[in-house]
């Protein structure tokens, strides 16, 4: 029996070491900024655009813009909205950046907002982590890591419930 406990002891240490770092990876403080759940998808050879996830918390006193982005990875990154005109869905350049209110959160996600990974050097592969450096008018910038996702993270996140998120541009 008190093998057992040991065992199931020494179990649950490392499960709970092994979430401790998984969530600690996924969030990026800097400032008064947290960047949450950093994420991309693969992306077949040849295509020359890539995606860009996640959460942007402003604990700050006062409002904050994410102006752009870059990576080594791409040419150029640029904040997107998908919108829904005409009963087509279509995306756009966000114009003038994504305000974060004081004490507000944004989440960039699939059929919202979201950064566009222009003129890609080479595919994203799935678990891979690429750099990417954010930018702000108003907060120092914030370098991020974008864990490359497989397509079944789309399904995953419609299946949860994001109502208690603010969205606000």
């Amino acid at each position: 029996m008190k093998k057992l406990i040991t065992l199931l002891f020494a179990s649950s240490a490392l499960i709970f070491s092994v979430f401790s770092t998984t969530v600690v990876a996924s969030e990026h403080a800097h400032g008064g900024i947290d960047i949450e759940n950093p994420w991309s998808r693969p992306t077949p050879p040849g295509t020359p655009m890539g995606v860009g996830y996640l959460v942007i918390r402003n604990h700050s006193d006062k409002a904050v813009t994410l102006v752009g982005a870059s990576t080594p990875r791409a040419d150029q990154v640029s904040i997107h909205e998908t919108v829904m005109a005409g009963g087509v869905m279509r995306m756009q350049s966000v114009k003038g950046g994504l305000t974060i209110s004081a004490g507000g959160v944004v989440e960039l996600k699939p059929h919202s907002y979201h950064l566009m990974l222009e003129k890609l050097a080479e595919p994203l592969k799935e678990g891979e982590n690429i750099p990417l450096t954010l930018e702000f008018e108003g907060a120092e910038p914030v370098v991020v890591e974008l864990n490359v996702q497989s397509l079944d993270a789309d399904m995953k996140e419609m299946e949860m419930d994001h109502s208690a998120h603010g969205m606000e541009h």
